[in-house]
């Protein structure tokens, strides 16, 4: 049990499998972490579904199982705050209990009506006001679909929530949803506020009063609820702060900002997230109406976001083939053995030599285009490759799809913060480095989510002036150096992404035929 003195804060994320709760001193320095798994269902109907009670008292016995590791658990903690899984719809009724499964950032359900709104002029309009594409896994068709096949469900609700806005209801009794994530969906993002053609592009005007009061979480608190007291531990009337969207938080906590020395960042995760700090008059929206535009809990700052679905899910894949291969003739090697192959494979092998388009999920890509029949690929295989120059090209893809998503919020800036694990070998950053021609910056910040919504608590406690401010105290010391681009595979890279773009712009009519919704043509 840690007796180190001093008050601490609690930052807690949700994630869609995971709920993780940890707890750091005024600092920024970790000091314990708690964690549970977070289980959710998916159905062949395209259905991904989880159950908001147990996401909550699995979140709350994250909170009691930090007094079992910090002495004076109760009395040290000033502040909590919470962040959590973006996208869905989660509803609740009068009484505060939810109405039906809580739907999931991953649930498709909503794909075809997602469709049929973004052929809509309405659509355009409703861009250029949220800076955000259109996407299943948004509130916003999710509602639309209800509203449509459903109705009498969304009669029974009175609030529709997501995940972390679900959660700050169970630790406050507050309803009020976070600035991101109610304005990317039914706000403009340059006035912070709903926005009524937002939700008339959807369909929705005849539930707008659905949605919570607005509230940012880095200047306005709630206390913590007794019964919510009596479950983690901690005292009643604590101050909580609702958080940012987790990927907002997350990149906070790998050294986001705007201001004098904007930086932006590259997660290399499961899925790649490349956000850009910008100025709301100086938003790059493109002509595919894809992407994000999220707020910053930073004076005058919006981050834009380009995701694309899979990142070292195709990594995964292709160690899993050789894997799979090699168990098939009785040699049994680890996973973990394979990955500390990696950076032998990527340097033994001949930069530029295939092109990967790295659209392994089964759902698709959705930055910078959507498309959910588009799928992985080599281009200029030969039978002088090995697997060394198969995973080189399939590290190279995520290069070139880091490069097509800058490019379509305008380029990647003066640096980019790199985070992931990933992000660990020295030849993928040198990679991506050289892809998208920019200097970048390792930040070996670790539960960088819960260290981002912390922050939020931070300053909205008075223990930090702003933002800005506390990024710079938590963040600065776990930055690594700046790594330059290497000037020859600068040049490699420029002379094949127009191939790699336009390789990607041709398979369109195959990835429908292969789908079964068109003709190769």
């Amino acid at each position: 049990m840690s007796n180190t003195g001093g008050e601490l804060i609690i930052g807690i994320d949700a994630g869609t499998s995971v709920v993780k709760s940890i707890a750091f001193d005024l600092s920024g320095k970790q000091v314990a972490a708690a964690s549970v798994p977070n289980r959710y269902e998916t159905r062949a109907d395209g259905a991904a579904v989880q159950d908001a009670t147990s996401t909550w008292r699995d979140c709350a016995s994250t909170i009691a199982s930090l007094s079992d590791q910090i002495e004076g658990f109760a009395d040290r903690v000033v502040a909590l705050s919470v962040t959590g899984q973006g996208d869905g719809t989660w509803l609740m009724d009068n009484d505060g209990e939810p109405v039906g499964e809580a739907w999931l950032w991953l649930d498709a359900r909503a794909a075809g009506i997602t469709d049929e709104i973004r052929k809509s002029a309405a659509d355009e309009t409703r861009y250029a006001i949220t800076g955000t594409g259109l996407a299943a896994c948004q509130m916003g068709p999710q509602l639309a679909l209800m509203n449509r096949e459903t109705p009498e469900l969304l009669d029974r609700a009175s609030t529709a929530f997501h995940c972390k806005d679900w959660l700050y209801y169970q630790l406050t009794g507050e309803r009020v949803i976070d600035p991101s994530e109610a304005i990317w969906t039914f706000g403009d993002f340059k006035t912070r506020t709903y926005d009524v053609d937002a939700f008339d592009a959807l369909g929705l005007s005849n539930r707008r009063g659905l949605l919570p009061e607005i509230c940012d979480g880095s200047k306005t608190t709630h206390g913590l609820s007794k019964a919510a007291a009596s479950l983690t531990g901690l005292k009643e009337g604590t101050p909580v702060s609702i958080g940012y969207v987790d990927v907002v938080c997350t990149v906070m906590g790998a050294g986001i900002q705007g201001g004098a020395n904007p930086a932006s960042c590259t997660i290399v995760g499961s899925t790649g997230i490349h956000a850009k700090p910008n100025t709301p008059d100086n938003v790059a929206l493109n002509d595919e109406r894809t992407g994000y535009v999220m707020l910053l809990p930073i004076a005058d700052t919006v981050m834009q976001m380009q995701t694309n679905m899979a990142s070292t899910i195709n990594i995964d894949w292709l160690l899993g083939v050789l894997q799979s291969a090699m168990g098939e003739f009785g040699y049994d090697v680890a996973l973990p053995d394979m990955i500390d192959r990696i950076e032998g494979w990527l340097s033994g092998s001949k930069p530029g030599s295939l092109i990967y388009h790295p659209y392994i999920s089964e759902a698709g890509e959705r930055g910078p285009f959507v498309n959910a029949a588009a799928r992985a690929g080599f281009t200029g295989l030969s039978s002088r490759h090995n697997f060394g120059d198969l995973l080189r090209g399939v590290v190279e893809g995520l290069g070139h799809a880091s490069r097509d998503c800058y490019a379509a919020m305008g380029g990647a800036g003066k640096e980019v913060r790199v985070s992931g694990g990933a992000a660990r070998s020295p030849s993928l950053r040198g990679i991506i480095s050289a892809a998208i021609n920019t200097p970048v910056r390792t930040c070996s910040r670790e539960e960088a989510g819960a260290t981002g919504v912390a922050m939020m608590a931070a300053v909205a406690n008075g223990h930090y002036p702003d933002m800005r401010t506390c990024i710079d105290d938590w963040v600065q010391p776990y930055l690594g150096d700046l790594e330059q681009p290497d000037p020859e595979l600068v040049g490699t890279y420029d002379r094949l992404f127009p191939s790699y773009v336009g390789v990607r712009h041709s398979m369109e009519p195959i990835w429908a035929a292969l789908s079964g919704k068109g003709a190769a043509g």
